[in-house]
This record gives structure tokens, sequence and C-alpha cells, in this order.
């Protein structure tokens, strides 16, 4: 490999993982160490992240796409690529990343109820000091204790709102710091015969609290007696005189979840365990709380409902078959719930490839990066062991790809269009750039279809020639397409793509003439979850609405998606007429549930006869190439925008119990010039989302070059 110089850094895929590895490698500080280019398939960056501009310059995205506020590695990241541009913008609105998303600490939830059918109710969480990707100080970083006591405050709070007579700010007596008296106050607790009451439940809590600062001590025994007691008395005097009341159920069903969850950290000793979370990531999250006293009630709950569906948990898409790791569930809850900053979540303001991935197209290619788009890996190749010198790793000899189309006259891709004045990506290529575009534009190419396989051409990397070291940033539903060397070869990544499983996903947006309190919705605009199965996440989307192309606005656009259930027959994937029919399901599934399902949210949208109407949807404008004729009925749905998320790219990784030991990552060595990057590798956020993609990136980027520095990622050091 080459050790000197400059080194060839060939990045295959365009999504979080990969624009984060190039970004890190090709960063100032570095002094021109990498050459970088990026190999993408399409004409798009983003992965399951991309999103495209349509007729009437609307957004289309694959999804949701809302971030977290605990995402501290991407805003991070992202306020440094939007610092980067703002000397010298050009054409991209950057001055402040702020302008960029939409602070929201609101969430949406419904549950069935047998008196009135759905209900819905929001959560609203206090808006923290601080902003996601601001420096944290190491006194500040987050660890499974400091998340212990958050959740204790969190339980005392609801504790103190649900009894008028108990002052909010009334201090629980405890001000121990001995542990034997720690100890001799926790005897006294369990063995006197007071009667439950908020005042006795606090005290409890606050002798946990306290308690959970000392561990390790001789206190961990009655630690989880303690907190044992604490889940009995709370269960036994809510059930006897609050929960029928609609307000203290969803109370008791977030203190239940949070009190079992303690209850269960403190038994099986994960505060001092050396896997930390991870050694519970064997069981299945709604069984593992079931365990450690979980009410059924609880389990079933909205809150649970939730955090499943918003990270698609479910095997094959199957509603009936919910399933995440344990472990990583209560990383993800707590982060998610204690570890944000600013707020909860942060909407973006236009789609993700505008707000994302046209700024960091842009900073890396001021920063010399190429980009090769058009290009499908085929295979990665790795050396012969014969080949190798004693002592000397495995390593990639080449690179093959089909070559997808050329741009004219040998010229550079150019990827954007400009909307509102912003730079944006479309939902289709731009065929005049390419070589016979007209033909292939006649001719329907799909450049991101997994079963569409026409090319130009065929191209080969070879080993020093062409790179030195291989970022991997596709998505592990595709390894095992690209990498049958390795996978023929090594046995550990033979299990990871067997062991770490994929979902398809389904979406669909609709815009709509009139603002959903004219449609009947009566609470605020926020982001929804556990509603009716079909589509069961959604969010008012009418900020975005000012960023697209209308001459006559929409009053609003709502954007909803969930799991796909899969019930592919042996060898029906392999068909290519598959994508297709799975849209037609999707675009099925979309019509009923205007027609149905969605009554519990826009009562009025329906007619006289309880048909929805659909001439509300608002239909695309004609623009000078293309003309819509109007539609009538439910053929106006038509016009609207809809996708199933079936190409192994766009795929969902999952975090199943038992698979994530058989992640690998990035930082592993086993090939010499070969790291990984995405959110299915072993990055100590192991979950699909925006954040573990960017740490993976990260770490690829250390992996490589040493930097970032590991105690930089933030959340890497999890246990």
């Amino acid at each position: 490999m080459n050790t000197q110089g400059v080194a060839k850094v060939a990045i295959i895929g365009g999504g979080c993982a990969s624009i984060t590895a190039a970004f890190e490698l090709t960063r100032p500080e570095l002094n021109g160490r990498y050459e970088v280019t990026l190999y993408q398939l399409g004409w798009r960056l983003g992965g399951k992240g991309a999103s495209g501009r349509g007729p009437s310059g609307r957004i289309e995205e694959h999804g949701l796409h809302i971030w977290n506020g605990f995402y501290d590695n991407a805003f991070r990241l992202l306020r440094e690529c939007y610092a980067e541009l703002a000397p010298n913008p050009g054409p991209f609105d950057v001055a402040d990343w702020r302008q960029a998303f939409i602070p929201e600490n609101e969430i949406g939830l419904s549950a069935r109820s047998t008196a009135e059918g759905w209900h819905s109710w929001s959560a609203c969480f206090p808006a923290p000091k601080g902003l996601p990707g601001d420096p944290i100080a190491p006194t500040d970083l987050m660890s499974l204790p400091r998340y212990m006591s958050r959740a204790i405050d969190l339980v005392s709070a609801l504790l103190r709102s649900v009894d008028s007579r108990y002052a909010a700010d009334t201090p629980p007596a405890t001000g121990l710091t001995d542990p034997e008296r720690v100890l001799s106050a926790i005897g006294d607790l369990l063995g006197g015969a007071a009667s439950a009451s908020t005042a006795v439940l606090i005290e409890g809590l606050a002798l946990l609290q306290v308690g959970l600062k000392l561990v390790p001590t001789s206190l961990s025994s009655p630690l989880t007696e303690l907190a044992e007691w604490i889940a009995r008395t709370l269960r036994s005097w809510f059930e006897k005189s609050l929960i029928l009341t609609p307000r203290f159920q969803h109370i008791w069903e977030v203190m239940d979840i949070v009190v079992a969850t303690m209850v269960g950290v403190l038994r099986f000793g994960l505060l001092t365990h050396p896997r930390g979370l991870d050694a519970i990531n064997d069981y299945e999250s709604r069984d593992w709380l079931r365990m450690n006293g979980a009410s059924e009630r609880s389990l079933q709950s909205p809150f649970i409902v939730a955090l499943y569906n918003l990270a698609f948990s479910y095997a094959d898409g199957d509603r009936g078959q919910p399933s995440i790791a344990a472990g990583q569930a209560v990383r993800g809850a707590m982060r998610m719930f204690f570890g944000y900053r600013g707020a909860l979540f942060w909407r973006l303001r236009a789609g993700m490839g505008d707000v994302v991935f046209a700024p960091f197209h842009e900073a890396l290619r001021r920063r010399g990066v190429r980009f090769e788009f058009f290009h499908r890996l085929t295979d990665a190749r790795i050396a012969d062991a014969a080949d190798l010198a004693p002592g000397e790793r495995p390593y990639v000899t080449a690179l093959e790809f089909d070559v997808q189309a050329k741009v004219r006259d040998g010229a550079e891709y150019s990827p954007l269009t400009m909307v509102n004045g912003r730079p944006c990506w479309p939902s289709t290529p731009d065929f005049d750039q390419l070589e016979q575009g007209d033909l292939m534009r006649a001719e329907g190419r799909d450049f991101e279809s997994h079963w569409d396989r026409r090319r130009v051409g065929a191209r080969r990397l070879e080993v020093t020639r062409d790179f030195d070291f291989v970022v991997l940033g596709v998505s592990v539903a595709e390894v095992a397409n690209v990498c049958r060397d390795i996978i023929d070869q090594d046995p550990r990544w033979r299990r990871m793509v067997e062991e770490v499983k994929t979902t398809e996903t389904q979406a669909f947006q609709v815009w709509l003439g009139e603002d959903l309190e004219q449609l009947g919705w009566t609470a605020s605009p926020r982001i929804g979850t556990a509603h009716v199965e079909a589509f069961d996440t959604w969010c008012d989307m009418a900020h975005t609405v000012p960023e697209e192309g209308w001459t006559h606005r929409p009053r609003t656009v709502v954007y909803f998606c969930s799991a796909l259930s899969e019930a592919a027959a042996p060898g029906e994937r392999d068909d290519p007429a598959y994508p297709e029919r799975r849209r037609e399901q999707v675009r099925g599934a979309a019509i009923n549930f205007l027609r149905r399902q969605a009554r519990a949210l826009w009562p009025k949208a329906y007619d006289a006869q309880g048909e929805f109407r659909w001439e509300i949807l608002v239909q695309p404008e004609a623009s000078e190439t293309e003309a819509y004729a109007p539609r009538q009925g439910v053929d106006r749905f038509d016009s609207q925008y809809w996708r199933a998320n079936v190409n192994p790219t766009d795929r969902y990784v999952l975090s199943r119990p038992g698979s994530l030991k058989h992640r690998i990552s990035p930082l592993d060595i086993t090939y010499d010039n070969l790291t990984i990057a995405g959110d299915w590798t072993d990055c100590g956020f192991n979950e699909g989302c925006v954040e573990a993609a960017v740490m993976s990136g990260r770490l690829a980027a250390h992996a490589l070059s040493g930097a970032p520095r590991l105690e930089d990622i933030v959340g890497y050091d999890h246990p």
C-alpha cells in the first residue's frame, strides 16, 4: 500500500457515512494527505436520506426525515460545513445553520379508546440549554449512571404532577452521602410500615439517586431491592386509584416503563458491566422490560409503540413481530429523552438533499473531492491468499463497476438544479448532460433501481494505480452483492450479512388545498406516531411549501411513512417487475388510508357520503415542458408522491436482538486497505439513523488517518 505522500481513497456510496468519511479525510489540518474520489450509483447523493425536486419544484423524500436533538456528531459536521461555505456561499443559503432547521419539542401520540375510537394527545418537552453539536465538556458527557439519575428526576416530576398536594419544588428529605447511612435509610424505608404516598415514593427515589452515585459499593444489592420496592409500590398505588383516569394512565405508563428499566439496569449489573448496555442485546426489548416487571398495559402503550415505529423495528415489516435489542432500545431512549439539546427534534426546512447533501457536495467539491456519478459497484476483489507475503493481511486489489451512463464530451456531471434560488437535487437525472440521453429517457432508465442493470460500459480500478484505500459505504443489504470474495472467504462477514437484517419501508406525501385546521385537526402541527398501522407515523410539513416552486401554493403538505410488510414468495425479488408491484401496493394502501383511517386525523376531509374529498389534493402545475391533465376522484391521488423503498440501498437497517454482536466495526483491521461505513456497522450507536451513520463515517476516517480522535466522537465510548 501507499505509505508515503498522497494516498488515494475510493469511497463507495454517497450516504451520510460516506459523505462524513470524505469530509473528515479532506480536512485542511490533514494537509492534503488524502485524495478522495467518491463513486455513486445514479445521479444523486444521500442513500436512504436522498431527496429530489419533482414537478412544481416539490420536495420528494424517501420518507419522513427528522433529526433528533441528540445528533451531536451529525449537527457538528453540518455546522462545520455551513461555516466553511459561509465566507463564499454562492447560491447556498448558509449564513446560519439554524435557518435550515426548525426546533420541535412536541410529539403527538395516539391510542385506541373503546369509547371514542382513536384519541390523540401530545407531550411537550422542555428546551434545555445548548445546541446539538456544541462542544461538550468531559464533565457533561452522559453516562449510564447519569442517565439513570435523569430518569429518577423524570419519575419524581411525574409523581408531583399527579398529586396537587405535593409542591413541585418540595425537595426530598434525603441529603446523605455516606454509604452506611444510605444503607441504613434504605433498610428503614423497606422495613417500615409507611403507606404508599407521593412523599414516600419520592423519598425512595431520592435514596436510589444518592445510592447510584456511590456504585460500585456494597449498596448494589440493596439498591436493587429499593428499585423493586419502588416499582411494586408505584404499581399498586396507581392501579388501585389513578389508572382509570386517561391523563393519569399515560403518566403511569411512562413511569412504569422507566422504573422497569431502572430495575433491569440494577438486576443485570449494567452499571459496572464491562459491556454496559450491550450485555442485554440478546434480549428483545419488550421481553426484557417484562422480565423486570413492566405491565402489559405499559408494554402496549403508545410510548413503546412509538419507539418501535420511529425505528421501523418490525421483522420483515410485520407489526406482529416487533423486534429491537434491549440494550440498544434503552440506549436510544435515554439519549433521545435525556441527551437532547436545544429541542427534542429538529425539522428540516427543506429536503435532506437540499439542506444536507447539496451543501456537503459543494464543500467537498471545493476541497478537491471528485464525484464519479453513474457508477454501480459490482465487485470488490481481494488478493489471493497465495499471493500474500508472510504476515501480510488480505487487501482489496480491484474495484469493478458498471458504468451506467457517460457525460457528453467527457465533462463532469453537474447534479444540482435551482429551485427558488436554492441548489437542489432533482428527482430525475439530467438526461441532457448524458450521451444518448434522449434514448435513455425514452427507455425509462432507472439508475437507482437494483433491477435495472443496463449499462454503457465497465470500469476496473486497480490498487496503487487508482486507489490505495477503500471506504465501503454501501448498505449492508448490498454487501453480499458486491463483496463476493470476502463473503466466500470470511465467516465473520458472512455472518454479518446474514444476521444484520433490513426491512422495506413505505412512504407517501399529499399536498393539500386546505390546512389541517380546516380539515378538522384540532391540535398543533407536530410529529405524530403510534397511529393506525398502515402508515403509523406522520408529520405536517407546511413549513416546506414556501421552499418549493409553486406559483399557487398548497396550504400544506403532509408526510406519512411506516415499515412495509414483506411477504415475497421465493424468487419473487429477482423478478424485474417486483419494485413496480410493491409500488402499486403502497399506492393502494395510501388510498385506503385516506379513504378510511385518516378520518381519525381529519374528520372534515370527508363529504356527506363519507368519501374522502379527493379534490383537496393539489396537482402539480403545468411547466414549460410538461402539462398535467386535471384528474378527478380517486385518480387525483396519482398526482401525489409515494414510494416503496425496496432497493437494497433503500432498506432500513434493524437492530434485532442477537444481531448486534455480528456487526463489524470500521476500526476492524482484518483487511489492510479496507474499512466500512454505515449505520449497519458497530459504531457505538447501533441503530438506523443519521447519527449512527455519521459516527460510523468518523470511525472509518479514523481507521485510515487517525483523525478524528475517538474521544471526539460523541457517544462512541458509551459503556
